[in-house]
């Protein structure tokens, strides 16, 4: 390696292979013994390649395995967090107050919406995201503050999610709205259409509305001159995620710069995530080839 016009996918359309996730905004929570802890979940893996505790022992099996064949993960997971942090900064700063996090993950203080209201402490914000045990966790520690919500969702399922009361409650859709989906679409296939998912989710978005996107890749950083795709580490990767919740699907730069469809590309462009607007020393090459990260913003005109 080197972590949305209308959709044929309607409301009440079925939705295969969602996993623990059932379709529907009615759809609200989990009791205890519905989870499923016998395979590894991306969203705990996660949290455990940033330090976290939310996991179980066989998200903590799979992710040292990941770590074993690409130990710079943990680089590419802190990388990606500190572009979200800087991404919704740069946005609330231009003026938006409503943002909707899909595929959110364990909290991680600072959460978005903490980010977002060193600025303007007015911002709304809506979580989503398809882990009953995320849901969990944000009933203590995302959803206790005004003008926040929690939505056991799925960027599979976009009108649901769209719909949902939560979201029709704090969100605007007459007005600009941040909509982030961070290291989420490459944990869905090509034939789950990523680009038609975004364009439904951007169709109900006003103009002025933006999409913050970052998208795991196995190809080399171009501006290093040793870089090289190391397939081992790439398949090897892609290999433990095959036995978990959501496989690992890596895309290029040429894959992942359509999926902004309507929304049009910020400076710098898409990028490996440091990047992306840095506020601090700019990553050598060779660390910039092994954050595995691209990362973009794009305005709905």
């Amino acid at each position: 390696m080197s972590e949305q016009g209308m959709s044929p996918h309607g409301a009440d359309d079925a939705v295969a292979d969602l996993g623990p996730y059932v379709q529907g905004p009615e759809h609200s929570g989990f009791a205890a013994e519905e989870i499923d802890t016998s395979r590894p979940h991306p969203a705990r893996m996660y949290d455990y390649y940033l330090g976290g505790w939310d996991n179980y022992e066989v998200d903590r099996v799979a992710a040292e395995r990941v770590i074993e064949v690409h130990p710079q993960v943990r680089l590419s997971a802190r990388a990606n967090r500190a572009f979200l942090r800087r991404a919704v900064r740069e946005l609330v700063a231009g003026g938006i107050r409503q943002i909707i996090d899909i595929g959110t993950g364990i909290p991680t203080s600072p959460n978005t919406h903490e980010v977002a209201r060193e600025t303007a402490p007015d911002t709304r914000v809506v979580y989503v995201d398809n882990d009953p045990i995320v849901a969990t966790h944000a009933g203590a520690r995302l959803t206790t503050t005004e003008g926040t919500a929690f939505v056991l969702g799925d960027v599979r399922d976009p009108q649901a999610v769209l719909h949902h009361p939560a979201v029709r409650e704090l969100i605007d859709f007459d007005r600009p709205v941040a909509l982030l989906l961070v290291a989420v679409l490459h944990f869905i296939r090509d034939d789950e259409d990523p680009a038609a998912l975004i364009a439904t989710l951007a169709e109900a978005l006003p103009a002025g509305s933006c999409l913050v996107l970052s998208h795991a890749t196995g190809e080399p950083y171009e501006a290093y001159a040793q870089g090289r795709t190391d397939e081992r580490a790439r398949d090897g990767v892609v290999s433990v995620y095959q036995s978990s919740t959501a496989t690992l699907n890596l895309r290029t730069k040429a894959g992942i710069e359509p999926l902004f469809g309507p929304f049009t590309l910020l400076e710098p462009g898409v990028v490996r995530v440091p990047l992306w607007r840095p506020d601090g020393a700019v990553p050598g090459a060779e660390e910039l080839n092994n954050t595995i990260f691209y990362g973009g913003v794009g305005r709905k005109g």
